[in-house]
């Protein structure tokens, strides 16, 4: 359990507070890039980190994100009109580059040098594999773009979707480092999603219902195994990788693609849930794609025009208490990323964490949340960077391995937890 204010250090996120300006060292995902589809199209929204922001593409094509709201009157830029390299508030006509920096305001003289000391506030935005990245915190100290693998991808080999979800994001992310719950909440997946079965490790999945622990370092965070019972003399291995502060990379199963999660704070009640699925060696199937895009697997389908889940808190996730009852469906609730929603939602938008009891399952939990404190407040109170900037920490894998009792998983799959151009990954 965590005293309160553990809890807040760890789910507090806005500007100024140890762990907001800790997440703000990272490159953190702020849109798909189709939300930008091209120049002067419409600007979009983004709230990241409890500030409301605003992104735009202009004509040239360069992307923006800057403060939502006009530095005249307060005016949501939203409104505004992307034209002619810049945002025009409709207001009264102030326009602002890509920068933030105004370059009109025309009810001022020509002459006037005023609008050179209006500037809002900006950050980067940069696209790669499919996401728009942004880095809010001090320019001195931006690393070099993002290396995850799928994120160097070609677009044929990945899928990237998101979802709002309804609470803090540390409730999110332990759901991504908990591998326990998998043989319980998301068994109907084993025997019946598209994206997942065919897979031996389904078996030892259901077989052994008392996973076993262990958790290695890594420079980016750790390395979680979960140990099941395999045939005689050997343990069913699914390892999961968490980079700091909230990536997480989920084993496959059989021939199946890779998949992971950012989860990535709106502000402290809501956060983004980033799902994506790849593989390093070859393009995904259009059954595959459209698998995902009917919400199975670890996506979700979506109200049109929103990323608000079809199955949401409003309608009780569309419960089947028929199903749950005549052993149809397991949870009741369908697909694997709504299951993992509505019970990290249940908890309510923070979850008092002085109210529960961990046991030996959660040790990869704990551990991320001692990791997390340690790096905020060395960051805080030493200037100490966080770990996982420098991008080459983020060349990870997971894996599902079959082991011989008795080896470590962190050395006999040390090869497995590396991502390597042109290998395919290591599943069961």
């Amino acid at each position: 359990m965590l005293r309160k204010e553990q809890n807040d250090l760890l789910t507090r996120t806005g500007a100024g507070t140890p762990m907001g300006e800790m997440f703000r060292r990272y490159w953190i995902p702020a849109l798909l890039a189709e939300e930008l589809p091209g120049p002067d199209c419409a600007p979009v929204r983004v709230q990241l980190l409890s500030e409301r922001l605003l992104a735009f593409r202009d004509t040239g094509g360069r992307l923006a994100l800057i403060d939502e709201y006009c530095a005249h009157r307060g005016v949501s830029l939203w409104f505004g009109r992307n034209e002619e390299c810049g945002l025009r508030c409709p207001y009264h006509g102030w326009k602002y580059d890509v920068t933030g920096q105004c370059t009109e305001i025309p009810s001022e003289p020509e002459s006037s040098r005023y609008r050179a000391s209006i500037k809002l506030r900006s950050y980067p935005l940069i696209e790669r594999g499919g996401v728009l990245w942004t880095y809010m915190g001090p320019a001195e100290h931006q690393p070099g773009p993002p290396e995850y693998e799928f994120a160097l991808m070609p677009p044929e080999q990945n899928y990237i979707s998101k979802r709002l979800q309804y609470c803090n994001w540390l409730q999110a992310l332990e759901g991504g480092i908990d591998s326990s719950h998998v043989s319980w909440l998301h068994r109907d997946g084993l025997r019946s999603d598209p994206l997942m079965t065919g897979s031996r490790g389904n078996q030892y999945n259901m077989g052994d219902m008392r996973p076993v622990f262990e958790v290695a370092d890594h420079p980016a965070g750790l390395f979680i195994g979960a140990r099941r019972m395999a045939e005689p003399g050997t343990y069913y291995w699914r390892i999961t990788p968490w980079c700091m502060p909230s990536f997480t990379m989920i084993a496959p199963r059989g021939h199946h693609s890779v998949h992971g999660h950012f989860w990535i704070p709106i502000d402290d009640e809501h956060c983004w849930a980033w799902s994506f699925d790849y593989h390093p060696t070859r393009a995904l199937t259009e059954a595959e794609v459209a698998a995902m895009r009917d919400g199975k697997g670890i996506h979700t389908r979506t109200i049109p025009g929103t990323f608000i889940p079809a199955a949401n808190r409003d309608n009780d996730y569309l419960m089947d208490r028929v199903g749950q009852k005549a052993g149809a469906t397991y949870s009741g609730v369908a697909g694997i990323a709504m299951q993992d929603a509505s019970l990290q939602e249940s908890m309510g938008p923070i979850m008092d964490r002085a109210k529960e009891h961990l046991v030996t399952t959660d040790n990869g939990i704990i551990m991320a949340r001692q990791r997390l404190m340690r790096a905020a407040r060395a960051l805080a109170e030493q200037g100490i960077a966080p770990p996982g900037t420098d991008p080459a920490t983020h060349r990870v894998r997971s894996a599902a391995v079959v082991l011989p009792a008795g080896q470590a998983f962190q050395e006999a799959a040390r090869e497995a937890l590396t991502a390597r151009p042109g290998v395919p990954p290591a599943s069961v």
